[in-house]
């Protein structure tokens, strides 16, 4: 089985990067985290890149006079780390097809709801706005829409009486660690199987290297 080499993409703090480091630490996913790059240049992921000595980068969007160019420049960083699998990790930026035709079937994205419920950057505030009583999040394929590729894995949490946008954050966000990391490894053991919209978890014996 290949190892891996996953180049993860984050705009804030990096809780999701450092959950998946952890899990590589621990064992249970068979990578190794080639570069972290961020589009904001004091995003705290790459301080916890740094202390991890993993090379991190920042290409700032206003840098470049178009998408399209910013976009190539992250590809152009990606490739020159070997990057295999790129991983949203509160990426704050909607990739265009120039990005997604490059890394086809190689993009993986956490979104903070239960998809194809409350896509886009507010899911909380439009979750409790609709007054939903479940809300949770989703690991998905990346493809050219906004959180609309197809579903690895969901977690469902309450939304309680008095839930503010911050403590349904909070609350989601402990299940954001869990299942990101683990659909990562099911991704890296070569188990998911992708037929139209649906992924299918192949059992550990019948996982092939992808």
């Amino acid at each position: 089985m290949r190892k891996e080499k996953l180049g993860i993409l984050c705009s804030g703090r990096g809780s999701n990067l450092a959950s998946i480091v952890e899990a590589i630490e621990r064992g249970e996913i068979r990578a190794e985290i080639a570069v972290v790059i961020s589009d904001k240049i004091d995003a705290y992921a790459l301080e916890r890149a740094r202390e991890k000595g993993i090379p991190s980068i920042a290409v700032v969007y206003r840098d470049y006079p178009e998408r399209a160019d910013f976009e190539r420049a992250l590809i152009a960083e990606l490739r020159a780390h070997d990057v295999t699998l790129v991983v949203l990790a509160g990426f704050m930026r909607i990739l265009s097809p120039v990005f997604v035709h490059a890394y086809t079937g190689r993009i993986l994205n956490i979104h903070p709801a239960l998809l194809p419920s409350f896509p886009g950057a507010h899911a909380h505030r439009d979750a409790l706005a609709y007054g939903v009583k479940v809300s949770g999040c989703t690991v998905h394929f990346v493809d050219e829409g906004m959180d609309s590729g197809p579903i690895i894995l969901q977690a469902a949490v309450p939304v309680m009486e008095g839930d503010t946008e911050e403590t349904l954050a909070e609350r989601v966000l402990s299940q954001e660690h869990r299942i990101f990391p683990e659909a990562i490894k099911l991704y890296v053991e070569g188990r998911l199987h992708t037929d139209g919209r649906k992924v299918h978890i192949l059992p550990a014996a019948e996982g092939e290297s992808l």
